[in-house]
């Protein structure tokens, strides 16, 4: 017999003061987002843009995410007979991911592109679809820089590069020419060497016939094995090189691509991480022998932006998260969101997260045009992209604990999505080079290309004599510059005033007073603590809020 409990019984099971769901939201529900779209020439895909989206932040597609993370890639190495078959399984949720970024052209369709703006488009789709899960992100943003390097070799991008532009997302390894769509991977790095790939000791062979090779190693880290093609580092009789390994051979029969084990990551945890070995692997030449580093750099280039991309887009979604939950929560007798305190943390975290975003579609527009043809924003890209990598990679685990922490004990359960988007930000700082290499990548590009310098100088030029803390910044960088005796061991320091006075200049000619007076006064004027949430009393916290989070980014 159930028991008939009193009103002041049952009361313990009620559920109060707890937030709603967040989706369905609108993932482009971003000012900054939007402005810089259309600002950096891609005004024209708006709409697509947000249809993309409210698909992104709809019940389904976080759905997706949550389940690809929660049932992870398994590899089975033989099937039942015995049969080397090295395939890694994905939960269906995975393909639905990928299915439609592919089909929404995050992978490698802005190639295939000739309007204004086109990669830029992509970068701005990143920028919203990253809300259900950034896992995926790996293989498109892999075969989206893989054609540039590609193309160093015409006769196979003539092959290849019209299926990586589709946008027609086919699982499975079957030859590549017969299937309506590729996706691309790469293996760059080894055991003894991680970045230091000039170390590496894959060997490469050539075989009778010209162009095609045999590998014969072992990859520390390969991502997305179950792509169609790898561009791999090798050593070849000329020196380190670059070359094409197909998963299948043009007639039919599996390549050598042994997967010795997944990697058990930190996060990141819906894509699949290898340790493949090479034997007797064939593989086609890219570019000329000894120049594999070259060869492959473009590729680098491409997917640095998109870690920038990446660690913005987890700033923004947790922001979002964070401002949903505060404006649905009362604690001490009022919404966390209207608590001074609790707005001063949200408030810092919205100028983080829109400094982040206007530089990365900023570098996404200098990429464009860089492409295009154009030689200073060719030169601007190539520094810029790689301060950007640094800054805003390293800023992103710091942010997306604050923004867990706004969630309180709510924010460290695993059904919240927090701890995923947590476990998630350091990589965005690892990928393509750590701090370390990044900054030390600025350099080289100071010294070998005094061009980048030039171009760098020049876009902060353009918001000169608008904010003296932005001006005496940029006066510091040049003494910096011009002084700097120990340049390696300085070179954090230095890159770090470059994004800051990038930043800086961005949002004084772009953004509301009150975001540019913010930013200013606390990364460049030193008025601010060692903490988010620490922003003077100056700061417009209001207006800084009301354009971060508007009712429509945070509605349940």
């Amino acid at each position: 017999m159930v028991p008939i409990l009193t009103p002041e019984q049952s009361a313990t099971h009620d559920v109060t003061n707890q937030a709603p769901a967040l989706a369905p939201y609108d993932a482009a529900e971003d000012t900054a987002l939007l402005e810089g779209l259309r600002r950096e020439g891609a005004g024209w895909a708006e709409e697509d843009l947000r249809r993309l989206g409210r698909m992104a932040g709809g019940e389904e597609a976080q759905e997706w995410g949550e389940q690809a993370n929660r049932h992870e890639p398994e590899l089975r190495t033989h099937d039942r007979f015995g049969n080397r078959i090295d395939e890694v399984g994905f939960h269906p949720s995975w393909h639905r991911l990928m299915g439609t970024a592919v089909a929404e052209g995050l992978a490698a369709a802005p190639w295939a592109d000739d309007r204004p703006g086109a990669h830029v488009v992509r970068t701005a789709g990143g920028l919203v679809w990253g809300h259900t899960e950034a896992g995926h992100g790996c293989p498109t943003s892999m075969t989206y820089a893989a054609v540039p390097a590609l193309r160093r070799q015409p006769e196979l991008a003539a092959v290849y590069e019209p299926l990586l532009v589709s946008r027609v997302y086919e699982p499975g390894l079957r030859v590549p020419t017969e299937k309506r769509g590729l996706l691309a991977g790469m293996g760059m790095t080894e055991k003894q060497g991680g970045s230091d790939v000039r170390t590496n000791t894959t060997a490469a062979s050539p075989t009778a016939e010209p162009g095609v090779y045999t590998l014969r190693g072992h990859k520390w880290f390969t991502s997305a094995p179950m792509c169609d093609l790898f561009l791999v580092l090798a050593q070849a009789p000329g020196g380190l090189s670059c070359f094409l390994v197909p998963r299948v051979l043009p007639d039919g029969s599996r390549n050598t691509f042994r997967i010795q084990r997944l990697k058990d990551k930190l996060g990141n945890r819906s894509n699949a991480s290898s340790e493949p070995e090479f034997d007797n692997t064939l593989a086609w030449l890219v570019g000329p022998e000894g120049q594999g580093v070259k060869t492959i750099i473009e590729m680098v280039n491409c997917t640095r932006l998109d870690c920038v991309m990446m660690s913005a887009t987890l700033m923004r979604k947790t922001l979002v998260e964070a401002g949903h939950h505060t404006r649905h929560r009362s604690a001490f007798g009022a919404p966390l969101i209207d608590q001074p305190l609790m707005r001063n943390v949200l408030a810092d975290l919205a100028l983080e997260s829109e400094a982040a975003t206007t530089l990365t579609l900023r570098l996404a527009g200098a990429a464009d045009r860089a492409i295009r043809g154009d030689a200073h924003e060719a030169a601007f890209r190539r520094i810029a992209t790689a301060v950007g990598k640094y800054w805003v990679t390293k800023r992103g685990p710091a942010f997306t604990a604050e923004a867990l922490e706004c969630l309180g004990g709510n924010g460290y359960v695993e059904e919240s999505g927090m701890p995923r988007h947590y476990r998630e930000a350091p990589l965005l700082s690892i990928w393509e080079g750590s701090g370390n290499v990044n900054a030390l990548d600025v350099l080289r590009a100071l010294g070998r290309a005094p061009d980048t310098a030039d171009a760098l100088f020049a876009e902060l030029a353009l918001a000169h004599g608008a904010d003296a803390r932005l001006d005496a910044a940029v006066t510091r960088l040049r003494d910096q510059l011009a002084g700097l005796r120990d340049i390696e061991t300085g070179a954090r320091r230095l890159v770090e005033l470059m994004a800051l006075t990038l930043q800086g200049s961005l949002l004084v000619r772009h953004a509301p007073g009150a975001v540019a007076d913010a930013f200013c006064a606390t990364r460049l004027g030193g008025d601010w603590g060692h903490a988010f949430g620490t922003l003077p009393s100056s700061a417009n916290l209001n207006a800084i809020l009301n354009r971060a989070l508007p009712d429509g980014a945070t509605a349940g």
